[in-house]
């Protein structure tokens, strides 16, 4: 295969590659004035990029670099979502990179998430488990940097160094597993190493190991304990990008792992999911009842959420995976509508994301207001917004396969999961402040990205369309 066969198949991390680059230039060679355009320039280039990777550059699979990176259709698909969300927190920063102590900053915040992306790109696409492995790493280690990102302000640094020791121990932990389906296998070769799993102790030790590594990722409990922390302390833009992007990336990777590598270990795989989800789920919602800090408060709504995408995976068909790429589709637009809201808020508040300063908000910013509370219906899966369909679909993914007592947990969790969502409106709506936070008027950019959530919120739920166009490039995974 030459090599313009090669990069068409690569066409995604070639292009992201290249935007990564002319970003980096931009902000090396424009002066004062030139970064006053770094704004619209790295957006219009997100753009193109995704305007050339929605549609799947090949109809078929490939396998190239001796199968090392793996080609498919679906593959592109998510490569795209996380594209457009991560265009939507280009966005919703972009208020927040004008002020004078990260202006300066404007360009090592683009460079830095678009290698995180890179990363994850190459995760997905992963055949061997050292590709794998660079790819986590090369998502893992900007994204720290990104976390502390406001090193003198909001305990960033503190968040930043929570969020890096936890990656370490957990990436250790991970290439530990990694080393013994090696040593039992001797082959790193998701499709060679396949065959030789035989269920001995040494693999199912190795596969809780592997395991371990992306539940960190993924923020599920017991592997949850630095999330809280390093989503308070980071800046509100980095956070709904940690929330949504790379949990989204991490939770597709498993399944395909899971599903492919360790197909003759269903049962013990499944065992663990299912244990899993019952804990991340449960303990989530009632941490999330006790929060008052709306940053923390969104944390453990992302732990929970994450539970509900392990119903998905648990599965392990290909309803499951179409299932997960849409609720990853719906919580992506869902979530980052949140986390706008509250960034939009704080930076023209002063920095008030406690949810007492929020009391009477619907009469000061009625739109802003509004928007919170579609978010939090979907989050809750409430209909008829999107939220509520896909959650039904990895629902009835999992219910299909057998577990229904997992599935009826899940639905009494989603009870609980919808009271402390009604807590955030019932304080916009109903609740009084003899000082409530002033009416202001968000920037451009900020607009234009809660716009593209709302629309997703409420488009998604209606457009079956988007879950049949998925469901046929994912049976032919």
């Amino acid at each position: 295969m030459d090599y313009s066969a090669i990069f068409s198949y690569m066409y995604t991390e070639t292009a992201l590659i290249g935007v990564m680059v002319a970003a980096f230039l931009y902000d090396l060679i424009a002066g004062k004035k030139g970064r006053r355009f770094f704004h619209p320039f790295v957006c219009t280039l997100m753009l193109l990029f995704i305007a050339g990777t929605i549609v799947p550059y090949h109809k078929e699979s490939a396998e190239i670099f001796g199968g090392m990176y793996v080609y498919n259709p679906v593959f592109g698909i998510v490569k795209s979502i996380l594209a457009i969300g991560t265009l939507i927190v280009f966005l919703q920063a972009d208020s927040w990179l004008r002020r004078e102590d990260t202006e300066f900053k404007r360009g090592e915040f683009y460079v830095l998430t678009l290698s995180t992306l890179i990363g994850m790109d190459f995760m997905i696409s992963a055949g061997h488990f050292m590709m794998f492995f660079i790819g986590m790493e090369l998502a893992s280690v900007p994204m720290a940097c990104l976390v502390a990102f406001d090193k003198y302000r909001n305990n960033s640094a503190e968040a930043g160094a929570k969020y890096i020791l936890s990656a370490l121990f957990a990436s250790g932990l991970m290439l530990y597993g990694i080393s013994f389906l090696y040593g039992t296998t001797g082959t790193l070769y998701f499709d060679d190493m396949t065959a030789k799993m035989e269920g001995s102790p040494l693999q199912i030790l190795a596969m809780v190991f592997f395991f371990s590594g992306l539940g960190f990722k993924i923020s599920l409990v017991p592997f949850h304990l630095w999330t809280a922390d390093t989503y308070q302390g980071a800046p509100t833009s980095v956070t709904s990008y940690l929330s949504v992007i790379s949990k989204g990336a991490a939770a597709f990777t498993l399944m395909v792992i899971l599903v492919k590598v360790f197909a003759p270990m269903v049962q013990y795989w499944q065992l663990l999911l299912y244990i899993i989800i019952i804990l991340s789920i449960t303990i989530a919602n009632i941490f999330a009842i006790r929060q008052k800090d709306l940053k923390r408060f969104l944390a453990f709504s992302s732990i929970s959420q994450a539970g509900y995408i392990m119903l998905a995976v648990i599965s392990g068909t290909p309803y499951g995976m179409t299932s997960l790429i849409f609720y990853v589709l719906v919580y992506m637009v869902a979530n980052l509508a949140a986390f706008g809201v509250i960034s939009a808020v704080e930076q023209n508040s002063g920095g008030k994301v406690c949810m007492d300063d929020w009391n009477g908000l619907y009469k000061t910013n009625p739109k802003l207001a509004l928007t919170m509370t579609l978010a939090l219906f979907s989050l809750a899966g409430i209909p008829p917004f999107a939220g509520f369909f896909s959650k039904f679909f990895i629902f009835a993914a999992a219910f299909e396969q057998g577990f229904h007592v997992l599935v009826f947990i899940a639905l009494i969790n989603t009870v609980i999961s919808l009271y402390y969502y009604l807590l955030v409106v019932k304080a916009m709506f109903i609740n009084k402040s003899d000082s409530p936070i002033a009416s202001f008027r968000s920037d451009c950019s900020t607009r234009i990205g809660l716009a593209l959530c709302l629309a997703g919120v409420l488009v998604l739920g209606i457009a079956s369309s988007v879950y049949d166009g998925i469901n046929m490039f994912t049976f032919g995974l």
